[in-house]
């Protein structure tokens, strides 16, 4: 007779878990860097680099992983562009891996370094009263600290920043990005080359085929950033790769890879209107295949208005306008559109060589001629004689 207890397990196989033993919980994981859940449902989110986009994206207060986002524009101007230009700076510093679609490497030159912390205007804030800090519950006062500043919420200042603030009259250092610019293969024909090119496999489907190499080989714990401006431009895209059954085709490759590596990929897109408009087919296919479309209407600059100076600075006057069509769903039965929320009012946009792109509500500005009637003296005129 021997006497074993009955709860001891007498043997096991090697790599086999052990019944009641404790398993490493990959919940309680830290985050990679430049990632948090989102305040709605959990899910992963990351910075675009402009605090302001990150509100607007459905509350998620940041792009969701395995999300893409269109951004349409219209005109000459290039605000997008400089979206695309702080997306990939904020995942350069916080050690992502940036992949450039269609322009060559040189295009990391044109990114903004980062600005430098404002002590005066932090040291100058009176500290809030402790009445008003218990009106708002402690999620919001969190998000709406943390998108206005770009800072870690109040409480949490061992947390790493999740948006950075930069500077667009200053250059991206390398000593401060943690993350590698991947190069994707060129999108256009090779200049002053008059011999015809290989036509087994297009400019699009070898960048699909890079990109999916890329997120094969590195670990899981990388985050992956795709940028991708000026799709379909004639001077960096070949004419083939205009054609719907190329471009369609690759969006729909895209996506598929965003929900294969909905933990580590992300991706922007711009798109100039005034070449495609959203009245044809091929943009309205396109916006289907996108998790979120956005579009800048830039406003016409007021003719013989003088330059903007510092002290006029914090009027930000609006330089364009911001449609939000759709926006990244809370889950597969919706909740995100733009319809059924307040993002349907009008929404503008200012830049700004510190704050960015500053997205907030439009208002009109006051009639010059009622305020030159106001400042106007009331004896000056006096029965239609001037005096």
């Amino acid at each position: 007779m021997s006497f074993i207890k009955r709860n001891t397990v007498l043997s096991s196989r090697p790599g086999r878990a052990i019944p009641g033993a404790k398993q490493p919980d990959a919940e309680n994981q830290p985050p990679p860097p430049g990632v948090r859940p989102s305040p709605l449902d959990g899910r992963p989110t990351t910075s675009t680099g402009t605090a302001s986009l990150d509100q607007l994206l459905a509350g998620h207060s940041g792009l969701p992983l395995g999300t893409c986002l269109l951004v349409e524009e219209q005109g000459t101007t290039d605000f997008s562009g400089i979206l695309l230009r702080y997306y990939a700076a904020e995942g350069l510093v916080q050690g992502h891996q940036v992949h450039l679609v269609g322009y060559p490497p040189q295009w990391r030159r044109n990114l903004p370094g980062l600005a430098e912390p404002d002590k005066k205007s932090k040291s100058e804030q009176p500290p809030p009263a402790q009445e008003e800090k218990m009106k708002i519950a402690w999620r919001y006062e969190a998000l709406g600290n943390s998108a206005a500043s770009g800072n870690t919420p109040r409480g949490d200042a061992n947390q790493p920043t999740f948006c950075h603030s930069f500077d667009l009259a200053k250059r991206l250092e390398p000593a401060v990005c943690k993350g590698s610019l991947n190069p994707t293969p060129s999108t256009g024909p090779p200049l002053f080359d008059a011999r015809p090119q290989p036509t087994s496999i297009s400019p699009l489907k070898a960048i699909i085929r890079h990109l999916q190499t890329k997120l094969e080989t590195s670990p899981s714990s990388d985050i992956h950033r795709v940028v991708i401006p000026s799709l379909l431009l004639p001077e960096l895209y070949a004419p083939q790769c205009s054609l719907p059954s190329e471009v369609l085709q690759f969006l729909h490759a895209l996506r598929a890879l965003l929900r294969r590596y909905s933990t580590q990929l992300t991706a922007i897109i711009t798109l100039q209107t005034s070449l495609y408009p959203r009245s044809s087919g091929l943009v309205r296919w396109m916006e289907l295949l996108c998790d979120g479309v956005l579009e800048l209407i830039p406003l016409p600059a007021t003719p013989g208005a003088a330059p903007p100076s510092s002290s006029s600075e914090k009027t930000e006057q609006a330089q364009g306008l911001l449609k939000a069509h759709t926006l990244p769903i809370y889950h597969e039965k919706g909740g995100g559109g733009a319809e059924t929320s307040s993002f349907r009012e009008t929404l503008s946009f200012s830049l700004s060589a510190t704050k960015g792109l500053n997205i907030k509500p439009y208002s009109l500005p006051p009639m010059e001629e009622e305020e030159n009637k106001e400042k106007s003296p009331a004896g000056t005129i006096r029965d239609g004689i001037d005096f």
